[in-house]
């Protein structure tokens, strides 16, 4: 005999009518349920998400289907692909049988589910309904159990594990009832081929088949309400990620990483800058609040939330979704503090492990922008004079403008302006300029670029702020004004290499700029020292150093910048004891957005908690490649009375130290730390 089955043994072909009556009934509720969610969403402002489509599918596949950014994830990201996976291939295999008995059967008398495809058939549908089930335990298991610190659970979370769990097995109970009585003494090869149902098959035979026969017409009916209950649920509990989780994938924003919305400031329509109001929000982050699956792995990466400050990007993102039900003049301040949109440092550690790929740093600086550009608040007093000390002098620190080429003194460097030759233009950034610590980074970098017979150029006076820290701060107007200016004096020094030692610079230049007009290769130093190392230009005395590495934000997880620094490292002599948060998953120095002019008044110090994770590698040497690095670094190993155990170095700096050629005679003295 062919192997196959019945499909609706012990319950008669009558039952397709009260079946499709009760599913048209649960999918008519969900179509109900997302059509509310639909109208909140569309309470904000439009945005066009549907340019690169051939990407955007590939980008889907890869992360919804594949799961690649699940299986990123610690800590449940493997159990839970294995169970999206498995209960993929159950909802297929129904799909199947539908087809079979409902269409293919009785149009076509076409039968696929019978022979080996059926064996196959079968055997797959049992491990998959394991799988499913020890994956959803192992959930279970670390919610409910070992409730892993920030979790929250909520009724949502019963509710959807009772009922998953409840399908799987009352699933399994079916099969086994229905193979006690049709398989097991009837056709035993065939029962093998569904392992799982045959023990439950045996376990359930001392019944007797007319037990058995009412068992399973009762747990059917059981199982399909289950069933038609979980699809009515979607759209009212947090199942409906199920539905904008993947959505959101085919969402994403294919703007470059770290760039953020440009204001239009001369629209004289505009009467809102930022967001104050639910409608001021674009509705993707509206709809991002839908696709959160609060996993909380954002919050566990978040530097504030880690260091004792109000901000959990998770709890961010959850309270605009809460404000948005209220309706589009809903004021986001009720929900979401100040304190908290301070706090963030910008550092995109919680878009880089988000499943869901939500974005919050555009959030943040919406909120941002409508604190400073509509209402005046500034984080402090201290960024509120850094603010209008770089609006009047083109720096936050204060100080002359025309002092700005200072720290090159007695350097061989071409000021642009002059007219002199010069290979690359070296966009100092306001630290290296004016900060007698990060001057020794500049000097150091020039002699590199001498030794490699390199001609470096600079804007001198012409040269502003690149507006980075400004513009995540909110002040868009600022960074736009100062932006401008750069963009104008990069034009006029005819430079098409732009080096820059900052990587707050580098992301600015290299994609914010692109925005307005800037046409010229930029390239952080580390890459650049690479290149130059590559080409044999420039040759280094490798020289042991006890060291671990600090990934800068910017540097990494904005720019995908991670191998050069290290292999220039190891260049120089250097093997790095690395932290255990390094590349992707790098711990924040507490600098970024803006929070470098800041006062840390809340929590713990960033910098501290990174120190210490620095310490406790052995080095003795704290190696980075940004200037707001260097600065966080200096302070807390100095707070924490390790400035003589671990000291924070610049990239540049050790290279410099290792030079062969004889530049490094004639390189300053207080070059040497």
């Amino acid at each position: 005999m062919n192997d196959t089955r019945e499909i609706y043994w012990n319950l008669g072909h009558w039952v397709v009518l009260p079946m499709y009556a009760l599913a048209a009934l649960a999918a008519g509720i969900l179509i109900v349920g997302f059509a509310r969610r639909l109208r909140v969403w569309r309470l904000g402002q439009p945005e066009a998400r549907s340019d690169q489509p051939a990407s955007r599918l590939g980008h889907f596949l890869n992360a919804a289907l594949a799961q690649a950014r699940v299986l990123r994830v610690r800590n449940g990201g493997v159990q839970h692909a294995f169970f999206f996976w498995s209960f993929g291939l159950l909802f297929v295999a129904t799909l199947l049988i539908m087809a079979q008995v409902d269409l293919l059967e009785p149009v076509f008398d076409v039968t696929i589910l019978v022979g080996a495809f059926y064996r196959g058939f079968s055997l797959v549908t049992d491990i998959a309904g394991l799988v499913a089930l020890l994956a959803l335990l192992a959930l279970a298991i670390r919610r409910f159990v070992l409730r892993p610190e920030g979790l929250i659970t909520a009724a949502d979370d019963y509710l959807i594990h009772g009922l998953l769990i409840a399908i799987l097995l009352t699933g399994f109970v079916i099969e086994g009832s229905r193979m006690a009585v049709t398989e097991v003494a009837v056709n035993d090869t065939l029962a093998h081929w569904s392992p799982i149902g045959l023990l439950i098959a045996y376990a359930l035979d001392p019944l007797g088949d007319a037990k058995l026969v009412s068992l399973h017409r009762a747990l059917w009916w059981l199982h399909f309400g289950l069933v038609a209950a979980f699809i009515a649920a979607v759209p009212f509990t947090k199942l409906r990620h199920l539905f904008t989780t993947p959505i959101n994938n085919l969402l994403r924003s294919t703007k470059p990483k770290g760039l953020v919305t440009t204001l239009d400031l001369e629209d004289e329509t505009t009467e809102q800058f930022g967001a104050a109001r639910v409608a001021d929000l674009r509705w993707k982050d509206i709809f991002d609040s839908d696709a959160c699956t609060a996993c909380k792995r954002c919050q566990d990466r978040c530097p504030a939330w880690s260091t004792g400050k109000p901000l959990s990007p998770m709890k961010l993102v959850q309270a605009i979704g809460d404000v948005a039900v209220a309706g589009p003049q809903a004021e986001l301040a009720q929900a979401i503090s100040a304190d908290a949109v301070w706090a963030c440092t910008t550092c995109r550690a919680c878009e880089e492990i988000c499943p869901a790929e939500i974005e919050h740093v555009e959030k943040v600086v919406a909120l941002r922008r409508n604190l400073v550009l509509m209402e005046g608040a500034f984080a402090g007093e201290e960024v509120e004079r850094a603010a209008r000390s770089t609006e009047m002098s083109g720096n936050p620190l204060g100080l002359p403008g025309n002092r700005r080429s200072d720290w090159a003194a007695g350097l061989d460097v071409s000021l642009v302006s002059d007219g002199e030759p010069f290979d690359v233009l070296y966009f100092a950034g306001c630290y290296a300029s004016f900060d007698p610590r990060n001057q020794r980074v500049a000097r150091a970098f020039v002699t590199i670029c001498r030794a490699a017979g390199v001609r470096v150029g600079v804007l001198g006076g012409e040269e502003r702020c690149c507006g980075e820290p400004m513009r995540k701060l909110g002040n868009e107007y600022l960074y736009q004004m100062l932006a401008t200016e750069n963009v104008a004096s990069i034009a006029r020094s005819g430079a098409t290499r732009v080096v820059v030692t900052c990587p707050h610079c580098y992301a600015t230049l290299d994609r914010d700029y692109r925005e307005l007009g800037l046409r010229v290769d930029v390239e952080h130093h580390a890459t650049f020292i690479r290149r130059l190392l590559a080409s044999g230009e420039l040759q280094l005395a490798p020289a042991p150093l006890s060291a671990t590495y600090h990934d800068s934000c910017y540097l990494g997880r904005t720019m995908d910048v991670f191998d050069a620094p290290r292999e220039v490292i190891s260049a120089a002599g250097i093997r790095i004891a690395e932290m255990p948060r390094h590349g992707r998953e790098s711990f924040c120095c507490g600098g970024g957005g803006g929070r470098v002019l800041a006062d840390e008044r809340l929590g713990t110090r960033i910098s501290h908690a990174r120190v210490a994770e620095a310490q406790a590698t052995g080095a003795t040497a704290l190696v980075s490649n940004c200037p707001f690095c260097l600065t966080m670094f200096e302070d807390a190993a100095g707070s924490l009375d390790l400035a003589r155990t671990l000291r924070p170095r610049d990239l540049a700096e050790v290279v410099a130290e290792r030079l062969t050629s004889p530049a490094t005679a004639s390189m300053p003295d207080d070059h040497a730390i």
